[in-house]
This record gives structure tokens, C-alpha cells and sequence, in this order.
């Protein structure tokens, strides 16, 4: 038994089995790449599913995270911190709004959000106005509200009963949601990309017509950027690219370059929505996370940094489009979705796994969020191996 085999056996003794994990166990890693505990060297294309957005143990990320480490670990939010100001600060700042609520993860970034909506209607107006609506194929977390908003009934499962008040229009179907969007409504949840429904880009047209008949009807519109946000698009969020601004944006994945740690930006009309005692985590905007965050938020607003993201994006469609057995790809910057003519897109992750690289899927596609520190070299070689598959 390999050194491999055995960290499985034991984890797989004492962790619970809610994944569907490659037999992959990794030790270390350093920049885009991560070694296993055999010595097996990969290429990461995934990046953590979009986490690790400098890529491993960045030099500059861990030593600020290291220095806060060393100063203050954690303390109660019925305090204040320098650290989480400034992150507060500089996040509020570079995404253009008012006030951040942190969390620890995406679906308690989403929580807040869907809670903030609910209760910015019910200051306004009174029960009766809660209803959120949500997209066919999007994904919002694994809390019980956020499963009950995600629109997929593969999820709706097991943990009955699902919170009430989540409708579904389908993406890009305007009328279907000029038919839904009644008084009933307070918000409207999307995914301009919607990552774990298949990389699936909404339209711009689709986008206006929200928020135009949301802004009619003061219904708020909450964009879930977890997976597109903190320049994974080429943008720092995916709402720019549509000229759009939401009233609620939710962050995490990449914002802190690997620490847990989830956002909930609002805006002017909402940031005092949220009043003592309504709402609360106790790790959320923990100093080592917020350390993190500001280093990463240094490395994207550096000059060039999101161009050169938009570059690479580039780069990897006009290589894959080359692919025979590439059908289309989908996506924007480096959120990649892949569909292929004839291989699956499970047996073509296995695969790379066994080549030394690391790649993700979503529904039947196979789906890269490299490192935006990813470098050109790394990227040609990822590509390689993924293209040698597929043309097999």
C-alpha cells in the first residue's frame, strides 16, 4: 500500500462519505502546481473549485497571512479589528458599494442575502412580499435555504421540508419572468455564469430585463458571484461585464486565496437592513481570513493584473476550439466549460488525473477555473495533456 493509499484508508474511516472524491492525496503544492503524498506531481486547473485564486502558498499571500497568525488569531465580533476595517474597507471600495456582512463560506454569504431581501421588504412593506426568485440550473449552497433556492430539482431530495417562497424562471426566458415577477416578489437571485448548472452564460438581454422590471417594482436583485466574483471573470465582478451593478453581490471561493471566508455586499438601499441582533457569525470576518483577503485584493488590483486574466481566457478558447472533439466551449475569463462530442466528461477528469492534471466538471462538461496567477507556460502544458485526451 502506497503512502497515497493509506491517507485514504485512514480518512476514509473517520470522514464522513458526502463526497465523491478522486484517489488523490495531497501533501503540498506551490504556485499552480501540487504534489500528492507518492511524490506524483500535478497541474491544477481547478484551482480548489475557483479557491485557490494565487494559486499555492502565493509568498506574499502567506506572509501576511503568516504575520496575522503571529498577532491576533481571532476575537469576537463584539469587537473591532485594523484588519477586517481595512479588508472591509478595500473590498467595499474595489466592488463599488456600500457595507460587507463576512461569513465563512458561499452559502452563508447567500443566507444573508436572502435574509437582507426578506427583511428589506418587510420594513418596507409588510408580510406577504418574500418571494424570491431564483434560475432553472443555478446553485446557491447546501444550507436547507439555500438548497430550497437552488433550481435543480436533483437537490430538492431527502431533507424535506424545503423553505417555501423560491420560484423558478428559466434562464434567459424573459417572459417567463415578466409572468412570475408579481407582488409577491422582493428579490430576483442570479448567476450571470452559472457554474455548477453547466458554465452557462446568461444573456444581456436577459440581464436588462431584470433589472429594469426589478427597479419598477423596488424588487431587489441579488447576484450570486461566488464562483465569477474577485476577477475570475477578467473582471473584478461578472456584473461588469453586463453594466450591471446588483443591490446585493455574495462573494467567497476566491476571495481570500484559500481561507474560508464568505461576503455580502449591499448597497446604499440595503446596507442598513441588517440591525443588532438580526443577523450574525461568530468566525465571520476572522483577522487571518481578512489578512488573506487583503492580499489577494492587492494582487488583482495591481496594474495589468485583469487584463492578463482576460488574456488567458482568451488563449484557452482559441486552443480548445481547435479540438476536434471539442463541441462548443462556454464560460467567461477563466470560468471554462468544455462540451465534448463524444468522451464523458467524468472519464476525461479520471484521465487527466492520471496524466497529472487537475480539472473539474459540471454537468456533462468539463470545466477549468485555473489560478488567475496561472502562467503562460503552466497554461500550455495543462492544455497539452487535456487536448492528448481528448483527441485520443
Amino acid at each position: 500500500m502506497n503512502n497515497n493509499e493509506k491517507t485514504i484508508q485512514k480518512f476514509n474511516n473517520h470522514v464522513v462519505q458526502s463526497y465523491g472524491r478522486y484517489p488523490l492525496a495531497m501533501k503540498k503544492g506551490q504556485g499552480r502546481r501540487c504534489v500528492d503524498e507518492d511524490g506524483k506531481e500535478y497541474i491544477d486547473l481547478g484551482s480548489g473549485i475557483g479557491t485557490n485564486s494565487l494559486g499555492y502558498c502565493d509568498e506574499k499571500w502567506a506572509d501576511a497571512v503568516c504575520a496575522q497568525v503571529r498577532t491576533l488569531q481571532h476575537n469576537s465580533n463584539y469587537y473591532y479589528t485594523e484588519v477586517q476595517a481595512e479588508f472591509a474597507e478595500k473590498l467595499c471600495e474595489t466592488a463599488g458599494y456600500k457595507s460587507v456582512f463576512f461569513g465563512n463560506s458561499g452559502a452563508e454569504a447567500n443566507e444573508c442575502a436572502i435574509k437582507t431581501a426578506r427583511k428589506y421588504s418587510f420594513d418596507k412593506y409588510g408580510k406577504g412580499r418574500h418571494n424570491i426568485i431564483t434560475l432553472v440550473n443555478s446553485f446557491h449552497g447546501r444550507t436547507i435555504a439555500t438548497l430550497s433556492a437552488t433550481g435543480q430539482d436533483v437537490f430538492h431530495n431527502y431533507f424535506f421540508p424545503f423553505l417555501e417562497g423560491f420560484i423558478n424562471v428559466k434562464a434567459n426566458d424573459i417572459s417567463d419572468l415578466k409572468e412570475k415577477l408579481d407582488d409577491t416578489v422582493c428579490a430576483v437571485m442570479i448567476e450571470y455564469v452559472q457554474g455548477e448548472g453547466g458554465v452557462n452564460v446568461l444573456q444581456q438581454d436577459f440581464v436588462d430585463a431584470i433589472y429594469e422590471l426589478c427597479a419598477q417594482k423596488d424588487v431587489l436583485v441579488i447576484a450570486d458571484e461566488i464562483q465569477t466574483g474577485v476577477g475570475r471573470t477578467g473582471k473584478f465582478l461578472a456584473g461588469d461585464h453586463f453594466g450591471r451593478k446588483a443591490d446585493i453581490t455574495t462573494l467567497a471561493k476566491g476571495i481570500a486565496g484559500g481561507i474560508p471566508m464568505g461576503a455580502c455586499l449591499m448597497n446604499e438601499k440595503c446596507s442598513g437592513v441588517l440591525t443588532a441582533g438580526t443577523h450574525g457569525s461568530t468566525f465571520g470576518g476572522n483577522p487571518i481570513a481578512c489578512a488573506g483577503g487583503l492580499a489577494v485584493l492587492d494582487r488583482i488590483n495591481s496594474d495589468g493584473f485583469l487584463d492578463k486574466v482576460a488574456e488567458k481566457a482568451g488563449y484557452i478558447k482559441k486552443e480548445l476550439e481547435k479540438c476536434s472533439e471539442v463541441a462548443s466551449v462556454t464560460g467567461l475569463g477563466l470560468m471554462v466549460g468544455i462540451s465534448l462530442k463524444t468522451k464523458k466528461a467524468g472519464d476525461v477528469a479520471k484521465e487527466a488525473l492520471n496524466r497529472g492534471l487537475l480539472v473539474l466538471t459540471a454537468k456533462e462538461k468539463v470545466r477549468l477555473l485555473p489560478p488567475l496567477t496561472i502562467s503562460d507556460d503552466e497554461l500550455r502544458d495543462g492544455l497539452k495533456i487535456l487536448m492528448e485526451i481528448l483527441e485520443e
